[in-house]
């Protein structure tokens, strides 16, 4: 046990490490352009000064897929990235909002909440393994079948708790978002203009860089489908809206 928590720990802190390079490299993006993007620049420098945050490094995403993310291992080497097509939809407010969104993963230190997980989940990945090929002799070798279960089964339970860890980040920094505007109307108009946006999104196949930092982005617009859906990283669109509206901020 205290090997694969081991081999989990040292894998998932070198992703931890240089989390904030490697995603940027996959999802292709540059610095802002804050001559032509001078109110992102405002906005966070606003909000990062109101959260008692450093100011984070700003990125672009030069595609048409409307999203936002945050990631660095913690504030002082924050990064906050836009795409090109979430700047075209949503307006200042908005944009204000959802910012204040990733702004709240890194007050609340999610990348290091998300890392812990992962080595939790590494961890039962590998002892379910080990046990499959190493639990016992022949006179007390555990029941094949068992065995087989338990390697397939543990590593789903586990990846089960991830996802439900990622869903409850979210929600969290969406209630950041709301307290820290005052008003969660804002940041629910951005999740509505942006789940109208998803039926036109169908022609985009998400790429495999997409689909492996999915997790940071501020929402999926690539709808998982069947089995899938039990492992999304992002409560219900639908979920956000009605907490965010029902809630008094």
């Amino acid at each position: 046990m205290m090997v694969a928590l081991g081999f989990a720990a040292i894998s998932n802190f070198a992703m931890y490490w240089w989390s904030g390079s490697l995603v940027l490299k996959m999802q292709g993006a540059t610095p802002l352009d804050t001559s032509r993007y001078g109110n992102i620049e405002r906005i966070v420098q606003d909000l990062a000064a109101r959260d008692s945050l450093p100011m984070p490094k700003l990125y672009f995403v030069d595609t048409p897929i409307p999203n936002a993310f945050a990631t660095g291992r913690n504030p002082a080497n924050a990064v906050v990235a836009v795409t090109r097509g979430i700047t075209e939809i949503l307006n200042d407010n908005e944009l204000r909002a959802v910012i204040a969104h990733e702004l709240g993963h890194v007050k609340n230190n999610d990348m290091l909440v998300s890392t812990l997980a992962a080595t939790i989940g590494g961890a039962i990945s590998t002892i379910a393994q080990m046990a499959m090929w190493f639990g016992g002799n022949d006179e007390n070798s555990p029941n094949p079948i068992a065995a087989i279960a338990m390697m397939i089964l543990a590593p789903l339970a586990a990846m089960m708790i991830q996802m439900a860890v990622s869903r409850s980040r979210e929600f969290g920094a969406d209630e950041h978002s709301a307290h820290l505007l005052g008003s969660g109307n804002d940041l629910a108009s951005a999740l509505e203009k942006l789940d109208a946006v998803k039926p036109a999104l169908r022609k985009y196949q998400p790429t495999p860089n997409q689909e492996s930092t999915n997790h940071l982005m501020f929402m999926n617009m690539f709808n998982a489908q069947g089995l899938s859906a039990l492992f999304s990283t992002h409560p219900s669109t639908e979920a956000r809206i009605e907490r965010l509206r029902q809630h008094n901020y």
